[in-house]
């Protein structure tokens, strides 16, 4: 396997200028979907490989990216969306579906795999409200690139370094812990960290 790595560059280093620390100080937000073989697109990418712990890896299948800037263009915080993992028992129980429902609903659930916020952001409440601002925009700009409308979100939150309490704050639910396999183990291995997953209904039904 070959791998390229992301050069770091000047535009993802934290700013000489001290940050905004109230959420007065960024409102309203910007949410700019983060469009292929644009500028926009190469900083995200270097944003999540340079501070997100999990570094950067493409996203699976259909899939939507945003960047959050504050109200005079200043970015806060990087977010990726993506299908939904195959086979997940809390959320399949969760919804209470059959394989054979689950096969025909589940591109109606999108995974939450990256939400950053830039680690010199320290504002009260900032992730909860742009969890709340992505709720209400991610089914209309999904809908408008893959004409599929999603009813549910999920997330993942690798215990103990994250408490979860972030998605809690934003009014998701936590449906249970996956058994660490990892979305690519076909061996049972579970080498991956457990997660709590928690989950959102869209309020486009």
């Amino acid at each position: 396997m070959w791998v390229a790595p992301i050069p770091f560059g000047p535009s993802t280093e934290p700013p000489l200028f001290p940050p905004p620390t109230s959420l007065e100080e960024v409102r309203p937000l910007q949410m700019r979907i983060v469009v292929h073989s644009t500028r926009e697109v190469r900083l995200w990418n270097e944003f999540v490989a340079r501070y997100h712990y999990l570094g950067h890896t493409t996203l699976v299948g259909a899939q939507m990216r945003y960047a959050v800037h504050d109200r005079n263009g200043t970015a806060l915080a990087m977010l990726g969306f993506s299908t939904a993992a195959w086979k997940l028992a809390p959320r399949n129980e969760f919804i209470g579906w059959s394989p054979h429902k689950r096969e025909k609903n589940l591109p109606r659930v999108v995974d939450n795999p990256r939400f950053l916020i830039l680690p010199w952001i320290r504002i009260p409440n900032l992730g909860s409200h742009i969890l709340a601002l992505v709720r209400r925009r991610l089914p209309r700009d999904w809908t408008e690139r893959y004409t599929t409308t999603p009813v549910l979100i999920e997330s993942f939150v690798e215990t103990p370094r994250y408490t979860g309490a972030v998605y809690r704050a934003s009014g998701w639910i936590h449906v249970g812990t996956t058994q660490g396999r990892g979305r690519y183990d076909r061996r049972t291995q579970r080498a991956q960290p457990k997660k709590e997953r928690s989950g959102e209904r869209s309020p486009h039904r």
